[in-house]
């Protein structure tokens, strides 16, 4: 399973967080490991389409949010 890692803009407050990871949650093929203020953690067994899914889930709640670099986070080039 790969490890992403979002930054998320606009998470102010517990409430922020709640809808932050039930946004998370709902959204297929993302198991949800960490969800703070500011950022959130999960697993998939895909490499890059639940991030995307993840992040506009995210948009959608209000919560604009990109990807960090990490480790374990495959790294796809333009044109793969």
């Amino acid at each position: 399973m790969a490890e992403f890692t979002l930054r998320i803009d606009g998470m102010h407050c517990g409430s922020c967080v709640r809808r932050a990871s039930q946004a998370l949650a709902s959204t297929e093929g993302v198991v949800v490991k960490e969800v703070r203020i500011g950022a959130a953690r999960f697993e998939s067994n895909e490499d890059t389409a639940p991030v995307d899914r993840a992040i506009a889930a995210l948009d959608k709640a209000g919560y604009p949010a990109h990807l960090e670099q990490n480790e374990s986070a495959p790294t796809v080039q333009a044109g793969q």
